[in-house]
């Protein structure tokens, strides 16, 4: 993460605000840092590491590389710094999911609203990074959607101010194992409890 990438906005009480922050994911949670030059090496590792052993899967892979770029151009678009994609798997069933982390800064403002029966919205407090605002949704893909996915996607946001300043790092996980959606939510919060700033 760029070390300016948290550090902007009014100080508060004179206290020098965080250049940067911390997570701990678990083992097979694959990073990808979101900045133009450093988006392409780790797509290819990680390519690379789903499909190998698998010659017979080059298709395969070019469609899931051409879908991660363009999801962490998007990514990179609405101010996300990086990218973890989770490559665990239980026997055969992987855990499919994934954590994008945005800087939103003052003047974009962000606010979770719940906008539907589907959402939940829940004050929290973060042991190391302090007061949050989470909130879980669920949605059904369109039948027309983009992505040809049908399965229903359960995200979680987790917004937390950054001290000192007023802008806020957003934690979006997202999973569509529908159902193992709590287990999933309740890993989520594990590796947000661990966010801290440095």
């Amino acid at each position: 993460m760029p070390d300016d990438a948290v550090a902007h906005g009014p100080t508060d009480g004179g206290l020098a605000p965080p250049t940067d922050y911390g997570l701990v994911v678990p083992d097979g949670w694959f990073r990808i840092p979101l900045e133009p030059d450093g988006w392409k090496g780790p797509i290819r590792a990680l390519a690379e590491r789903v499909f190998d052993g698998q010659d017979d899967a080059v298709l395969l892979k070019r469609e899931f590389s051409k879908a991660l770029l363009a999801r962490a151009e998007e990514g990179y678009e609405n101010g996300g710094v990086e990218l973890y994609i989770s490559t665990t798997s239980i026997g055969p069933v992987p855990l499919s999911s994934s954590l994008l982390v945005t800087v939103v800064p003052p003047d974009q403002g962000c606010r979770l609203d719940a906008q539907g029966r589907s959402q939940q919205i829940t004050a929290v407090e973060l042991p190391f990074a302090g007061p949050a605002t989470m909130r879980r949704t669920r949605t059904v893909p369109e039948a027309d959607d983009s992505s040809g996915s049908q399965l229903p996607v359960t995200v979680v946001d987790y917004a937390v101010g950054v001290p000192g300043t007023e802008a806020v790092l957003l934690l979006t996980f997202s999973t569509p194992l529908d159902m193992f959606a709590d287990a999933m939510v309740e890993l989520f919060e594990a590796v947000a409890k661990t966010l801290h700033w440095k």
